[in-house]
């Protein structure tokens, strides 16, 4: 009996020992899995993407890789940039600095067509225009990922390039601007300059650009413009001094009130006027010019 007891006691310990065993080997194990995701690059938390872990001042593994151009590429505009990215929101963000001054000379963004956040989606961007020219040919482009908590550059790629600006011409595109003008008069409207290659077709190139908007160095400037995102040009014909511009119905989606529309107006006769064969503008939409974004 005494005998049974002891060997009882003997297999009820074995037992205990095997368990707390397993639960360190498991322990082992989850901690084990924790440090690989911190080493591949992406941690979730909820909702967010962290940044990839730091060796030796740069990523393990960059969830910013860029195909295209490559370091020490000579450009022209356009040129096009391209690659992958894994970022927050899919948002892929492009600056372009003067390598001699470190001024920015481009701001802007592409969108990466990842299926979610924890994969892989390639992005690609067209740089059609400059906000100023180099002072040499040496440039640099950067590509990162901007940091939700605090807007910091995440994953950056800076990727010396030459670029011959020689070919290029300014542009001017009119935008209503809170500094210059505070009590929002409505039909003034200030340049902005782009610079973009020498085109035989400078008055569309200029309304193009007038679409896609303000950069983010014009809005810290107070530059905003009054017209709707995805408006498009359906044709535009300068004859005898007057350019006939046709827009998609977007122009007055949901533009209401005088001053607005004073103020598109303006931002599209002012900016096709910069042109010396242009002294009137008619504005159509589908054709129609007299019922148009109406107050």
């Amino acid at each position: 009996m005494c005998g049974y007891l002891v060997a009882t006691q003997n297999y009820c310990m074995n037992k205990k020992i095997s368990i707390l065993y397993l639960f360190l080997a498991l322990a082992v194990l989850a901690i084990g899995i924790f440090v690989i995701a911190l080493q591949v690059g992406l941690l979730f938390r909820g909702d967010k993407i962290e940044e990839s872990p730091i060796q030796n001042g740069q990523p393990i593994i960059s969830n910013v890789d860029v195909f295209s151009p490559a370091k020490g590429s000579n450009v022209v505009l356009p040129f096009n940039v391209s690659g992958k990215a894994r970022v927050f929101e899919s948002n892929v963000n492009l600056q372009i600095k003067d390598a001699k001054t470190g001024k920015i000379i481009y701001e802007g963004w592409a969108m990466a067509n990842s299926k979610d956040m924890s994969e892989f989606g390639n992005f690609g961007k067209e740089i059609d225009f400059l906000l100023s020219k180099p002072e040499s040919e040496d440039i640099v482009l950067e590509v990162f990922w901007a940091s939700p908590k605090d807007g910091s550059k995440l994953d950056l790629n800076s990727i010396p390039l030459k670029i011959n600006a020689g070919n290029t011409t300014a542009l001017k595109l009119f935008f209503n601007n809170s500094y210059l003008d505070p009590e929002f008069s409505c039909n003034r409207v200030f340049p902005v300059e782009r610079i973009v290659a020498e085109t035989k077709a400078p008055a569309m190139m200029a309304l193009e650009l007038l679409l896609q908007g303000t950069s983010f160095l014009d809005i810290e400037q107070g530059f905003f413009t009054s017209i709707n995102p995805y408006v498009e040009i359906q044709s535009l014909v300068i004859k005898d001094g007057t350019a006939k511009v046709d827009f998609n119905e977007q122009l007055e989606f949901q533009v209401g009130g005088s001053c607005r529309v004073s103020a598109i107006r303006s931002q599209i006769t002012e900016t096709l006027k910069q042109f010396p064969t242009v002294k009137n503008v008619i504005i159509s939409i589908n054709g129609r010019t007299e019922d148009i974004i109406q107050p």
